[in-house]
């Protein structure tokens, strides 16, 4: 944390000793004289000075007209407000300049202004242009990858200038035009199906290793029966080293990762912490996740940190887009992990009586298929998609159950299966989680049903049953607005025990402002509420997130005692304003933020207002920071403001945070599985 200080506060004095005056010593170079325009349109310059002469004009002359409309039109230099273009093209012309700051600044920064194309489109419609291709046999696919920093598909005159442009492609490694292939939806020598170019284009930017893609048919070889393709990429440098000191800098944690390691898109990450007290004085943190053909990947990570350890590998394949037909996984897992001890309820203090390690293992397989629903548009697919999907997953114990402090610690079988209905639809937006970027936003439908039977050693079968419900909408004039409900529940399968418990109501709201341009800025506004309501729960069940760790909690609140809440509302408000400020690559963002937190920790859970009902709040203000042609994190430096419940006595609090209070849910079905109670 220290050092991100230091190298931020570094790079924003050497921007200010750029931008300031020449000493006096240096004199300008006399400017030569400007002649006269030949055409009588418009004079254009930057200095007034250079006007010809009015009343020296012809009268009736085109050009005295157009000088006096000129002057009269100029504005006031003294009463102007910012001008971030002026500022930009000073700062431009003071490292043209032969001084020695001037050529630093002008080898660090591009000061340029980069084209943009606002692609605020339904990539639905944004794929007509070649529609009069589809279904021909696309003959070759053309790849062309560029590094990290200095190009743009928008203006292919763009080039690496920089010293630190250059510096970084040096470091990168491409990604190879393999990985590429796995991810497009064409194939050479096969038919080019209808929305194959754009699905493609939003899988590529997707991957992680990918910022920006565009995918095209080259119309000067096409044919009446044949096609090429053109595949454009822009890399994302995916190497990221990061060392944060915390506590009295005796503890640090290092962390080595790289996102497309060897250009193949393999994913490896390392995280190694130390100097912490007992009972282990060091942790480790590792995934290595390779991608295949066909969609399929394999992952295995490690964790190993105050003394629990888990490890496990899966193989999987998404219904990755509405085109995939199948989906499936493979998992194997061994945790040893702490957890909190169930609560004794005869206790009249109703506090939990510590924690312990509890050791499982844990073995899933789930095959799904996805149903093409009939047309009736003989020109357009119908976007429904019937979804049957099963799964069978086992939990294994230690033999010896009866000394666990945990009553659930035993053997369990669960067999699910899950009837649902998807559309999904995607547009493309910018300054929403990036500042800039194109990204993708999820819109649909999604209706499903699961429903199975779980058995466990020295208990009765259970049905399990949940109903979920969610519907998503985009409109450039009126923003997002994304709403859920999830409802679940088990029944005792035997006559003496159908009573209901461990029942689960999750509800979810979201909605995004359309996007408010002022200039070189952006502004949008969020509003989330999140509902998190148990029923009947076991005794000592608790929602382990609390307040502040789930996405659309407290961000920086740290209460005096311990919450465990059993049922919990969230609501919160972000405002957000994307300057064009820009250094060494780094976009910054003024952020607003006041959320809401009501809880209740009775047993079993219920209405988070009932009797015994707690509220917290939070209000703040702060910077957000992020490169996007990295995979660095976002880095937001926030002051909040906690009226009740801060372990601070004054209720403010200066942090720095990477979590986002807000995420997009694609509406595609995964796994079939009981809803988790966290």
């Amino acid at each position: 944390m220290r050092g991100r200080f230091w190298s931020f506060y570094g790079m924003l004095l050497l921007l200010l000793l750029g931008s300031s005056r020449p000493a006096v010593a240096q004199r300008r170079r006399p400017e030569p004289a400007r002649p006269l325009p030949a055409a009588p349109g418009p004079l254009r310059g930057p200095r007034l000075a250079h006007l010809p002469d009015s009343l020296r004009l012809p009268a009736g002359s085109r050009l005295r007209e157009t000088t006096l409309t000129t002057a009269t039109a100029a504005p006031d230099s003294l009463g102007r407000r910012f001008d971030e273009e002026r500022v930009r093209a000073g700062l431009l012309r003071y490292t043209r300049r032969g001084t020695i700051v001037g050529r630093g600044l002008g080898a660090l920064f591009r000061l340029g202004q980069a084209r943009e194309i606002d692609p605020t489109l339904d990539p639905v419609l944004l794929n007509r242009q070649f529609d009069q291709h589809n279904f021909k046999i696309v003959r070759r696919i053309r790849i062309t990858p560029y590094d990290a920093f200095g190009f743009s598909l928008s203006d292919t005159t763009r080039r690496p200038r920089t010293l630190l442009e250059r510096g970084g492609n040096a470091l990168h490694l491409r990604t190879a035009p393999s990985r590429i292939r796995q991810v497009l939806l064409v194939r050479e020598g096969r038919p080019l199906l209808p929305q194959a170019l754009a699905e493609s284009e939003r899988l590529l930017r997707q991957t992680g290793q990918i910022i920006s893609a565009r995918v095209a048919v080259d119309e000067r070889s096409a044919t009446r029966d044949s096609v090429d393709v053109l595949v454009s990429t822009i890399d994302v440098f995916s190497l990221e080293a990061n060392y944060e000191l915390r506590g009295d800098f005796s503890q640090a944690v290092v962390s080595l990762n790289d996102q497309n390691f060897l250009g193949l898109g393999h994913q490896v990450n390392n995280r190694y912490q130390y100097g912490r007290d007992t009972p282990q004085s060091w942790g480790y943190e590792g995934t290595y996740q390779v991608p295949f053909r066909e969609f399929f990947s394999a992952r295995g990570y490690y964790f190993n940190e105050w003394e629990e350890h888990s490890g496990g590998v899966s193989i999987q394949r998404d219904f990755y887009s509405p085109s995939a037909r199948w989906a499936g996984a493979l998992s194997v897992a061994r945790l040893n992990r702490r957890s909190t001890i169930l609560r004794d309820p005869a206790r009249p203090d109703n506090q939990p009586l510590g924690d312990a390690l509890r050791t499982l293992t844990t073995q899933s397989l789930w095959v799904g298929r996805a149903l093409r629903l009939r047309s009736y548009d003989l020109g357009y697919e119908n976007p429904g998609r019937l979804v049957v999907a099963g799964s069978v997953s086992r939990e294994l114990y230690p033999k010896d159950v009866a000394s666990s402090p945990f009553p659930d610690d035993r053997d369990r079988l669960v067999l699910l299966g899950t009837v649902g209905y998807s559309v999904r639809r995607y547009y493309q937006d910018r300054y929403l989680f990036g500042f800039g970027r194109t990204e993708d936003v999820p819109t649909g439908t999604l209706l499903s049903l699961t429903t199975g039977l779980e058995t466990s050693v020295g208990q009765q079968a259970r049905r399990y049953v949940d109903l979920r419900v969610a519907a998503a909408g985009y409109s450039e004039r009126q923003g997002y607005l994304y709403g859920s409900l999830d409802v679940g529940t088990f029944q005792r399968v035997r006559p003496e025990g159908q009573g209901w418990e461990q029942g689960l109501l999750q509800a979810q709201g979201l909605y995004f402002t359309r996007r408010y341009r002022y200039g070189g800025y952006q502004v949008r506004h969020l509003l989330g509420a999140r509902a998190t309501l148990g029923f009947n729960r076991r005794p000592g069940e608790v929602l382990f997130s609390g307040v502040t760790s789930y996405p659309g909690g407290l961000r920086g609140f740290q209460p005096t005692e311990r919450l465990l809440p059993t049922s919990r509302l969230l609501a919160s408000y972000e405002g957000t304003v994307f300057t064009p400020l820009s250094l060494a690559g780094f976009r910054m963002a003024v952020v607003a933020f006041a959320d809401l937190a009501v809880i209740t920790e009775r047993p079993g859970g219920g209405s988070p207002f009932g009797p015994g009902s707690a509220a917290y709040s939070g209000f703040g203000l702060g910077l957000r920071f992020r490169n996007e042609l990295t995979v660095l994190r976002t880095f937001q430096f926030l002051l909040g403001y906690y009226p009740r419940g801060q372990s601070s006595a004054n209720g403010l609090r200066l942090f720095e945070s990477a979590r986002t209070s807000y995420q997009f849910t694609d509406f595609g079905l995964g796994q079939p599985g009981v809803a988790a109670y966290q």
